[in-house]
């Protein structure tokens, strides 16, 4: 029989099913609903033990909590709101049975229910934030609700029926246009699509409220011009403009006006706005100027000879095993502050000369922010070739060249090889600051690769889109533009393997390993075959994984390391790396064979501190150079016993240039210009203090949990 008890004589039974956090049971609508409509269904309770005439609840938990908190807030009296409640007696285990039965049969209603429900409410009121406040629920999520019920007919009969998920339903109602909700039901109603394909198919011929146009011209100026705006309820910040065109058009005069502004100041030749953060497209078919700096001055000069001799000095001394810790850091110190100065006098800003302005424009660009700016690097039209001070070569019998201008900073002349491209240049230095040897460098870039290689094997659609991009791109291009055999694409992709830098034997990688087992799992008895032919029809033969996976190691073994001798990045590479979402650390572990052996003292010593602080730089100063690689080799594998968080930035670390970069990285530093590999050992001082005995104990010791080293993508 239904009674009433008084809210302050219940308490939460220990038996009751539900014991998820507030926030999971969302106690939050609940309350609201009771506010609102008062308990609809009363609660299950037993009497208590002790106090007499108290009673626990053991269905009905999310109510009692949601009456607890209405009476927290002085929203009702627990003393004297009176709760329905059904009192039942019986043994622990026959009351939790009870519980559970009445919670699993609860039937909540379906988001096709909802939506009826909601759009009944509305119509009957038309006050949403009144609805959702009576459900305890936000206004996005009514309007969200609202947006599903105003679905084309046959696609909320779908939802009804459950033929479609609340998912799909939502992406078709990213937008508001039944015809466009129909083009597309029309199409994809038979079809196994997820709700992202449904809303790029919608969102094609759209504008995203967050794209850098959008930002730019702003919503109030794009709606006086007579613009909608379809407004996506269930997706944060993804809000559809349906005129692109209108703010196109806007955006293109935003520009146009503030190009004219910038050409009349600088004087420039030219300054094209472009919708786009980079001018690489934009650029194709000019030539970028190549500037040179202003000449080296005689005190520049005279200094740079000072820094070379000083820095010779520094190393030879560096090279003496009983310099003692803080001798050995000052001088790496001293050395970092010349190399930085003598960087400083040969990276000189270069010059536009007046004279050339006429000749060379810029393009205005639009950052993923909205915001103009103006690029920093000039094009031309035509080629020109700036000339140092001193070059003659070009100049005619007067001295001046030919179609150009010098003077004292040098001149310029039309004519030349070709226009140049962006580059990716990794930071090509040890921890420290100190460069990296040419070798190293060269066999971190094939390990690189290898690693983008694995990666790949797992998404044969993506390298068959690479694979037919290069052929094609490289096919009409003109032939002057990279040359027939460049590797400025990043792979071979005809027939042949990669040119690989010369660099001996190559330590063992797990990416290698994984590239030679993914080939042991290939379908190949095809290749059995004598004939070309045969071997065609029996490669034809296969099902569609195979060829896939095929075609997947064939790319993959294409890829380049680098671009010849430069030590550039390919962006292309870079760019899939980031689909991929490569984690070159999960399948890269610096070793002492692969990198500690090949770097000096110092660059470790710094690499330590970064990681750990000084307290771990501390641990390896008075350690021989062998005994650091080694030490070294364990921790950066996660073998070693140290504190969780220096653990995870070891595990994590890899040199930059095994990172693969965007277009923003900084440039690299000349390998063959210093840091020649290290072979020499280094000794302890007796002024160091050596390592802690608990440390030098742990780090003998391996962990043989390795939950914390990624797994490779699977093929």
């Amino acid at each position: 029989m239904i009674q009433t008890v008084k809210l302050n004589k219940l308490r939460l039974s220990p038996i009751n099913v539900r014991t998820a956090p507030d926030e999971q049971l969302q106690i939050e609508p609940m309350a609201a609903s009771i506010e609102a409509k008062g308990v609809l269904q009363n609660l299950l309770v037993t009497p208590a033990k002790k106090p007499r005439g108290t009673y626990e609840v053991f269905d009905g938990g999310r109510r009692w909590r949601a009456l607890r908190l209405l009476a927290e807030r002085g929203s009702i009296s627990d003393a004297d709101y009176d709760v329905p409640v059904m009192v039942l007696t019986g043994d622990d285990a026959e009351l939790s049975e009870t519980s559970t039965a009445t919670n699993f049969h609860q039937l909540k209603m379906t988001p096709a229910e909802e939506c009826r429900a909601f759009q009944h409410f509305i119509g009957n009121s038309g006050d949403i934030d009144a609805v959702a406040k009576r459900f305890g629920v936000t206004r996005r999520f009514v309007e969200g609700r609202l947006r599903l019920a105003s679905l084309a007919e046959p696609i909320f009969e779908a939802l009804s029926k459950g033929d479609i998920t609340l998912d799909i339903a939502k992406a078709y109602a990213s937008t508001e246009s039944h015809e466009k909700q129909l083009l597309v039901w029309t199409s994809y109603q038979h079809s196994h699509v997820t709700a992202d394909t449904i809303r790029r198919v919608i969102a094609n011929e759209t504008l995203k409220a967050n794209d850098p146009i959008a930002i730019l011209v702003g919503e109030d100026r794009y709606r006086d011009a007579g613009g909608k705006v379809d407004g996506d309820l269930f997706t944060d910040g993804n809000d559809r403009w349906v005129n692109p065109e209108i703010a196109h058009r806007l955006a293109g005069e935003i520009m146009e006006a503030e190009a004219k502004r910038i050409g009349e100041e600088t004087g420039l030749a030219w300054i094209r706005p472009i919708a786009s953060n980079y001018a690489h497209n934009a650029a194709h078919g000019l030539y970028r100027a190549i500037l040179q700096p202003p000449a080296l001055t005689e005190d520049e000069a005279t200094r740079l000879a000072e820094i070379e001799e000083r820095r010779g000095v520094l190393e030879a001394e560096m090279q003496n095993d009983e310099l003692s810790e803080d001798a050995f850091k000052a001088l790496d110190q001293e050395d970092d502050r010349l190399i930085a100065e003598a960087e400083a006098i040969e990276n000189r800003a270069p010059v536009l000369p007046d004279a050339l302005k006429p000749h060379v424009g810029a393009f205005l660009l639009l950052t993923p922010q909205g915001e103009m700016r103006l690029d920093t690097q000039y094009y031309s039209e035509q080629e020109i070739l700036i000339e140092r001070p001193g070059d003659d070569d070009a100049a005619g019998e007067d001295g001046d060249s030919e179609g150009g201008d010098r003077g004292a900073s040098g001149g310029f002349r039309i004519g030349g090889t070709g226009p140049s491209e962006p580059t990716y240049r990794p930071e090509a230095v040890a921890p420290g600051g100190k460069p990296l040897s040419a070798r190293l460098y060269d066999e971190l870039a094939i390990q690189r690769r290898d690693i983008l290689a694995s990666c790949l094997l797992a998404q044969p659609a993506l390298a068959l889109d690479y694979a037919l991009f290069v052929m094609v791109d490289a096919r009409t291009s003109s032939p002057g533009r990279y040359g027939l055999n460049s590797t400025k694409y990043g792979t071979t992709i005809r027939a042949s393997g990669p040119q690989d830098p010369a660099t001996g034997n190559m330590p063992s990688t797990r990416a290698r390993e994984y590239l030679a087992e993914a080939h042991d799992g290939l379908d190949a008895g095809w290749t059995e075959h004598e004939s070309e032919v045969d071997r065609f029809e029996a490669f034809r033969a296969l099902d569609d994984d195979s060829k896939a996976n095929w075609l997947a190691y064939i790319v993959a073994l294409s890829l380049e390391a680098k671009p010849g001798y430069s030590n550039e990045q390919i962006p292309l590479h870079n760019c899939m790396a980031a689909i991929l979402e490569v984690d070159v650390a999960g399948w890269w572990r610096p070793t002492s064979e692969n990198f500690f052996d090949r770097i000096n003292k110092g660059s470790i010593l710094s690499l330590l501190h970064d990681v750990g602080g000084p307290a771990l730089t501390a641990r390896h100063a008075s350690l021989k150079k062998s005994e650091i690689s080694e030490s070294c080799q364990k921790l950066f594998a996660g073998e070693s016993i140290v504190e969780p968080e220096v653990k995870t930035a070891a595990l994590a670390w890899v040199p930059n240039a095994m990172r693969f970069l965007d277009g923003d990285a900084a440039p690299a530093v000349d390998p063959t210009e210093g840091g020649e590999e290290e072979t020499q050992t280094d000794g302890i001082s007796p002024d160091h203090p050596m390592l802690d005995e608990e440390y030098e104990a742990a780090g003998e010791q391996l962990l043989t949990d390795d939950a914390d080293t990624p797994e490779p993508i699977a093929a």
